[in-house]
Parts: structure tokens; sequence; C-alpha cells
């Protein structure tokens, strides 16, 4: 059983929504039952509860899983199904390792959990991006330095701009380099960033890839369902340490606003008034940005700054999503708006000049240089 945090009642689904989520629970039971439990485990009853003490509990007498409405209601999917996963845990222990003796968060619970890749704990939202507490002041203080620098980056010199965002790379990529070499112990968590949408566009598909490659996260789309409507979409999952994970968000939130912003600033220039080229120019600009980050990682590289990789993280990433299905996809169009948008992405200056709000969808700014 999980015990949430105080927090308002949320609003209550319809019956025809809730018949819905039930069968999206049921669903998603049976693919984490197949892809983390090897098909183990016998489905329950599934219960919606009104109870605000918990979010989710797996009752052995009358073999149902409960998981709170509110909890469907008022949180993304990816912090519903981390409940559900907590909840198969609990019944893993119980039916298949028949472990009834021992306390609901005993040693062979922490260790089903441990080995499986899934949030142990029994009360507090299971977060994204919570990770463990190890290395948090190394973490705020190379994000307090990186914000420092991103703020330079928003010089009207263009010269002194491209410095400070090229120190800032650097600054990641040697903090990132050192931790490998120490062994550094490190929290991993995960976090959900943007808008889920039925359709994966090239820009936001080419936007993970840069995450992946430059900002030291792992990234996988994921299926999520959004109860309040009765629909399933996709959203972009990054995986990491939390200094990265906040760094990521914060080049996936800018990334995402500065395309958009190129795009009005194109269309204005050629007098266009039809968005019928949008999408070729936002892939045209994530397509520039990301051979920028291409020349500047082999400058790094013939400096002496390797990244190999985080064997760790991978293994983190690996217990979240034991199936992973690589699927093809096909470009825009190279047309005169796709060069256009590489030439004004090649062109962009990443900085700290940027508002939006710290939630899980417009993802967070960096942390502000620390008061004195």
């Amino acid at each position: 059983m999980i015990e949430p945090p105080a927090r308002e009642k949320a609003e209550r689904l319809s019956a025809e929504l809730e018949a819905a989520l039930l069968r999206e629970l049921r669903a998603s039971y049976q693919d984490l039952n197949d892809s983390h439990f090897r098909g183990a485990l016998r489905s329950p009853a599934f219960r919606l509860s009104d109870n605000l003490r918990r979010l989710g509990q797996w009752d052995p007498e009358r073999r149902w899983l409960e998981i709170s409405r509110s909890l469907v209601a008022s949180e993304p999917w990816g912090v519903v199904l981390e409940v559900l996963k907590h909840e198969m845990a609990h019944q893993y222990v119980h039916e298949i390792l028949g472990l009834s003796g021992e306390s609901a968060h005993g040693p062979g619970f922490r260790e089903v959990c441990q080995r499986l890749g899934i949030d142990a704990r029994a009360s507090g939202l299971p977060e994204e991006a919570k990770g463990s507490d190890d290395g948090q002041l190394g973490h705020h203080k190379i994000l307090e330095r990186i914000s420092q620098l991103l703020a330079l980056a928003e010089s009207t010199n263009v010269h002194e701009a491209e410095a400070a965002m090229s120190l800032a790379q650097k600054l990641m990529l040697k903090y990132n380099v050192d931790r490998a070499a120490l062994g550094s112990s490190k929290g991993y968590s995960f976090r959900h960033l943007g808008v889920p949408s039925g359709r994966i566009n090239e820009s936001e598909r080419l936007l993970s890839i840069i995450l992946g490659e430059h900002f030291f996260v792992e990234t996988i789309w994921v299926p999520v369902y959004r109860p309040l409507e009765g629909k399933r979409g996709q959203v972009l999952e990054i995986c990491g340490t939390p200094a990265n994970l906040e760094m990521a968000a914060y080049v996936h939130a800018f990334l995402t606003q500065s395309a958009e912003r190129l795009w009005l600033d194109h269309k204005r220039a050629l007098g266009f008034s039809s968005n019928r080229e949008r999408r070729v120019y936002l892939a045209g600009v994530m397509e520039g940005f990301r051979d920028k980050l291409r020349a500047e990682a082999r400058r790094d590289r013939e400096a002496g700054l390797v990244w190999v990789g985080d064997a760790d993280l991978s293994v983190y990433y690996r217990k979240r999503h034991p199936h992973i299905r690589h699927t093809r996809s096909f470009g825009q169009e190279r047309t005169a708006a796709h060069g256009a948008g590489r030439s004004a992405g090649r062109s962009l200056v990443l900085h700290r000049g940027m508002e939006s709000s710290h939630s899980r969808t417009a993802g967070p700014r960096l942390l502000p240089p620390r008061k004195s």
C-alpha cells in the first residue's frame, strides 16, 4: 500500500470514463506482468477507491487491486503506473514468493523492487525525478554554475553568447565524465516531458535524439492514458541523474519554444498566412541544432573530453523497460522551409532567458544562482 501526501480531492470521473479507465488498468497490468514479472501473476479484480489516505492497495484476502480515483484524475499516467507496479510487487511477494510472515515493506518486498526497478517507498507519490539524496549538493552546485553560464549566453555579442553556451556544455560533460571516473553512486529517476499526443512529429523525434546524444539521459517514447479524456497517447520519457534530468528538461522546453518562435518569425518575414510548412520548418530547426551540437562534440573529443556512457544508467533504464521495441520513421521532405529551419537551428544559442512554469508538461527553468 502507498499512502499519499495530503491534497485536495480531485474531479470525479464519469461512469463511462471510469469503465474505460478500469479496462486500461487491466491492459497495463497485463503488459507489466509480461514485461516485469514474466507472466507469473494471475489477474486480480480492479477497484477505484475514494480513500484519500492511500494511492493504491493490494488486498490478498479479496484478491483485488485498488487504485485511488484522486490519483488517476490528478496525476500523470506515468505516476499511476508506478503505483500499479508497487502494488503488483506486493501481489508477487504474497502469491508467488509466499512471504506472508514478514511486514508489508519487509526485506522480500524491497528485494523484488530493487531487482525490478520499482519504487519501494511506503508513502508519498512516486515522484518523477525524485532520485536519491546522494550527491544532491553537487547536483545543485553544477546547475547553479550552468545557470550562470546560460545567463551569459543571452549576450547580444554572438561570440560571447556562443562561448558561454560552449562552456556550459563542456562543464556538463566534465561533470559526468568525472562522476563516471570516480564511480560516484547515483540516484536515477525518470521524467515525462511535453504533452501526451497520438502522433510524434519529426521535430519531436529529433529533439528526443538530441537529448539522448548530448545531455546524458536515456530517452524513450512510452504509451500513456489520459483518464479525463478516455484517450491513449505517447509521451517522451527521460531517465538519468537529477542534474541531468533537470538540464535535459530545460533543453526540451527551450528548444520547443524557440523552434515555434523561429517559425513565427520566418512566417512573418515571408508573409505566409498558413502553417502548411510549419512541421517541415520545425524539423529543420532541430536538425540544425543537432548539427551544432555534433560539431561541438567533435571539438570536445579532440580536446580529450570523451563520454563513453553510463553503464549504471543503462541498467536502470533496462529495469524500467525490459522489452524495448524500435520503430523506423521517415523524415520530412527537404524543402526550402526545411533548409531555412536548419540554418536557423545552427544559429540558435541555448540560454537562460526563457520563461516557463515548473510543471511536468512545460519543463522547469534551471536553478537560479543561489542568493547569499
